[in-house]
C-alpha cells in the first residue's frame, strides 16, 4: 500500500462551528485498499471530518482528494463514495434486493447487468436467499449487511463507514466486526471508518488515527499507537494505563532512569535518547505488562522494576482478574492477570515486575493524570 498513490488525501481540511472549532487543520492520507479508522471520544472532530469528505458539510478552508482529483466542492452524488451511517436509513417499503439495487437504478444500470450485480453483493455480505425481504423482517445484523450492500454494491473508490456497528448488542458487534475486515480484504475497498471505541479500531484498521478536539494526535499501524503512544492522550484513550509523574535521573547499561515524584522509588525504562536527565516526564505502563509474582515464587534473580506490594482490590472478569496493588510508598496501581491464573485475595502479600521495554517515557510539563487509568 505504502509505494501507490493515495485513493484519499484530506489536507489542511478545518471547520467550526462558531466559536467551536470542530476540525482544525487535518491532514491525512488513505491508500487504495486500505482500512483507515478514525478514533477519538465524542466530540473530537472524526465524524465531522467525515462528513467532509463526503459532501455533507462544507468546509471553512482545505482540501478533499479523491483518487487525485479535488472534490472539495462537488456535489455528494458525484463524488463516487459510498456511506453507511450509524442509522442504516434503508428504504422499508423496498426488498433488501430492492435497497441494494437503488443507487445502480440511480446511475441508470440497465436490468441484464443489474439482476446479476446485486445478486453478487448479496453473497458476498451472506444475504442471498434473503433478496425478497423487506428491512422489518431482517435483524439488526442483517440490516447492517443491507446497508453494506447497498454501499458497496456501485463500486465507490471509498467507502465511508461512521459508527456502523454501535446500534448492535455486544454480541453481534464483535461477530460484525470480523465480517466486515474479511469482507473489505476480499474486496479491496478502501475504507475510512469513524468510531469511538478502541478495540474496533484495533482489530478492522490497517491504520489508526487518533483524533482529540479536533486534532490528529497520531496515525500509525495499531499495534503501533497501542505499544507507543506518541502523546499522553493517546495513551490514556487507547487501553488501560498506569500514568505516574517522574523526572529523568540519567542513563544506566544503556538505559533510561527515571525518579518517581514523591521520592523514594525509580523506575527503568528503555533507552529514550531524546530525554535529557532533570526533564519531567509522563511514566506509562499499561495493565497487561504487569506480572504478580507471589512470594516463594521462583522467579529467578530480581531485575529492574521488581516492587513489593500488596493486594488491595481484586474483581474477576471473566477473561481477566483486575487488581489494585499498594506498593510499599503507598502508591498503587492497577493491574490485569489471565482469566485462568489463580487468584490472589485481598491483604495477600505479592510482587510486581514490568520488563523495562513496557515502559512508555512521554515528555510531560504539568504531571499526568494521578494514579491509574
Amino acid at each position: 500500500m505504502s509505494g501507490a498513490a493515495p485513493a484519499l488525501r484530506v489536507c489542511r481540511l478545518r471547520k467550526s462551528f462558531g466559536a467551536v472549532v470542530a476540525v482544525d487543520e487535518v491532514s491525512l492520507d488513505a491508500a487504495p485498499g486500505e482500512f483507515l479508522s478514525l478514533l477519538g471520544p465524542s466530540g473530537c472532530g472524526k465524524s465531522t471530518l467525515l462528513r467532509m469528505v463526503a459532501g455533507l458539510v462544507e468546509p471553512d478552508g482545505g482540501q478533499v482528494v479523491l483518487a487525485g482529483e479535488d472534490i472539495t466542492r462537488v456535489a455528494v452524488h458525484r463524488r463516487n463514495l459510498g456511506l453507511v451511517f450509524q442509522s442504516y436509513a434503508l428504504f422499508p417499503h423496498m426488498t433488501v434486493f430492492e435497497n441494494v439495487a437503488f443507487g445502480l437504478r440511480r446511475r441508470g444500470v440497465g436490468e441484464p447487468e443489474l439482476g446479476p450485480r446485486v445478486e453478487r453483493m448479496l453473497e458476498l455480505v451472506r444475504l442471498g436467499p434473503l433478496g425478497a425481504r423487506y428491512p422489518r423482517e431482517l435483524s439488526g445484523g442483517q440490516q447492517q449487511r443491507v446497508a453494506l450492500a447497498r454501499a458497496l454494491v456501485t463500486e465507490p473508490r471509498v467507502l465511508l463507514l461512521d459508527e456502523p456497528l454501535s446500534n448492535l448488542d455486544a454480541l453481534l458487534r464483535d461477530e460484525m466486526r470480523v465480517e466486515l475486515k474479511r469482507l473489505q480484504e476480499r474486496l479491496g475497498t478502501t475504507m475510512i471508518f469513524v468510531t469511538h471505541d478502541q478495540a474496533e479500531a484495533l482489530i478492522l484498521s490497517d491504520r489508526v488515527v487518533v483524533m482529540e478536539r479536533g486534532r490528529v494526535e497520531q496515525v500509525g499501524r495499531p499495534e503501533e499507537v497501542y505499544r507507543r503512544p506518541a502523546t499522553p492522550f493517546v495513551a490514556r484513550f487507547l487501553g488501560r494505563a498506569n500514568f505516574l509523574g517522574g523526572t529523568v535521573a540519567g542513563s544506566e547499561a544503556g538505559r533510561t532512569v527515571v525518579a518517581l515524584e514523591g521520592g523514594g522509588l525509580s523506575i527503568v525504562a528503555g533507552p529514550r535518547p531524546g530525554l535529557a536527565p532533570g526533564q519531567p516526564v509522563h511514566v506509562v505502563i499499561r495493565q497487561e505488562s504487569i506480572r504478580l509474582e507471589p512470594p516463594g515464587a521462583d522467579a529467578g534473580p530480581a531485575g529492574p522494576n521488581h516492587f513489593a506490594a500488596t493486594i488491595v482490590f481484586h474483581a474477576f472478569a471473566g477473561q481477566a482478574h483486575h487488581y489494585v496493588v499498594q506498593l510499599a510508598d503507598g502508591r498503587e496501581l492497577e493491574v490485569t492477570a489471565p482469566g485462568a491464573a489463580v487468584p490472589l485475595a485481598r491483604g495477600a502479600r505479592t510482587f510486581v515486575a514490568w520488563r523495562p521495554d513496557d515502559v512508555t517515557l512521554l515528555p510531560g510539563g504539568e504531571p499526568g493524570p494521578g494514579g491509574p487509568r
